[in-house]
């Protein structure tokens, strides 16, 4: 394809793939588009071990990775200790979850012995952050996105150390203006319409609205995320300025993906109405599959989900037990059972390869290139 951006990177197809599996990014990249990992979660030593299985099967192939970094990184010492995010979790936060779950045929005598994890909120302090940085980098990526917030300083040095393009999500126009003040190359300019955190924009009305607010950074690649699971509309995208598409959920249903079987089988059969935006995962609206588990967090009598990280605190070990148990065909935990998807969903109606979906993009943004063509033609 005839792509300033594809050319940056070295790819043959304007199609990104964000997905925390490997085998998913291989496959992408392989295919002629570019793969993505989702390294959220990720210990130095985990990453390590997915960068170099991805490596030796991408062929020398462009992929990239997406972390979590915030611009204000905490200095040591003020991110809270596992046992005092737990303390500040009320008591009647946990006993609606046991209810909830309770209510569902699920035994939650054990739910609430393992305590959050040790290691959690390392990754929002110095030392943290610079080892993933610091895998990630050691590894021959084209690509390092921040999905949370202006890419801080040190990772901006490090990837021009390094020759990395630098890409971060933005769901507002204000948003896309402080990226490109702080130096960005590749906006990822993601709607409501998107799987995850989100915000309340379409995708159609803020990919032109950025594309306008950056009009003086000439330099700069916007790429179209939320809702996109079909070439035709990559097409749409690019029409109206894109450099190309940001996709995740699409993935999801993949035959490579990580996705339990529960919640395959539950978007296979899911239409675009099916998702929700809640904050009962983290604390911030993200959408998701609707189950019997976010239409708990809707009714009047429940409490306020609480501010994001204890959200996650408090719901980890439930989703937890509703996946184990749910993969085991337990009914109450696959009512329950929910997962980041976004409104895309109604498109996602079978299982195929990650290879096949690529070449799917492919045919399906040539025809629909070649029709808009037509509308021109004398």
């Amino acid at each position: 394809m005839k792509s300033k951006i594809c050319e940056k990177l070295g790819i043959e197809f304007p199609l990104f793939a964000f997905t925390h599996c490997r085998d998913v990014v291989a496959a992408v990249t392989n295919a002629g588009g570019f793969g993505v990992l989702g390294a959220v979660g990720h210990t130095p030593e985990s990453l390590e071990i997915e960068l170099n299985w991805i490596d030796e099967h991408v062929n020398g192939k462009p992929y990239g990775v997406d972390l979590l970094i915030p611009n204000k990184i905490v200095a040591k010492g003020e991110t809270p200790s596992a046992a005092e995010l737990e303390a500040r979790i009320p008591p009647e936060h946990r006993a609606y979850i046991s209810d909830l779950l309770a209510r569902h045929g699920l035994d939650v005598d054990d739910l609430w012995e393992p305590e959050a994890d040790g290691r959690y909120g390392e990754n929002l302090r110095p030392e943290g952050a610079g080892r993933l940085l610091d895998v990630a980098f050691d590894h021959p990526i084209k690509l390092i996105v921040n999905a949370l917030g202006v890419p801080p300083d040190f990772m901006m040095e490090q990837a021009r150390a390094k020759g990395v393009a630098v890409g971060a999500l933005t769901g507002a126009r204000e948003h896309a203006v402080k990226h490109a003040e702080a130096g960005v190359d590749i906006l990822i300019v993601s709607g409501t319409e998107a799987g995850g955190h989100c915000g309340e924009v379409s995708t159609m009305v803020l990919v032109p609205e950025v594309l306008e607010a950056i009009k003086p950074y000439p330099d700069m690649f916007a790429l179209a995320a939320g809702g996109i699971a079909t070439g035709r509309q990559m097409a749409a995208c690019m029409a109206m300025g894109a450099a190309g598409v940001w996709t995740g959920s699409v993935w999801l249903t993949t035959a490579e993906a990580e996705t339990t079987p529960t919640v395959k089988e539950k978007m296979l059969a899911a239409g675009s109405r099916n998702t929700v935006r809640s904050r009962s995962r983290t604390g911030k609206p993200t959408r998701q599959l609707q189950s019997a588990w976010t239409d708990a967090w809707s009714v009047p009598v429940a409490p306020d989900p609480l501010p994001m990280p204890l959200q996650g605190v408090l719901s980890k070990p439930a989703m937890e037990k509703i996946d184990k148990l749910a993969a085991n065909g337990h009914e109450g935990a696959k009512e329950l059972a929910t997962y980041y998807v976004g409104q895309a969903v109604g498109l996602m109606n079978s299982e195929q390869s990650a290879r096949s979906v690529v070449y799917d993009f492919m045919q399906d943004y040539a025809e629909a290139a070649e029709r808009l063509a037509a509308t021109l033609e004398e």
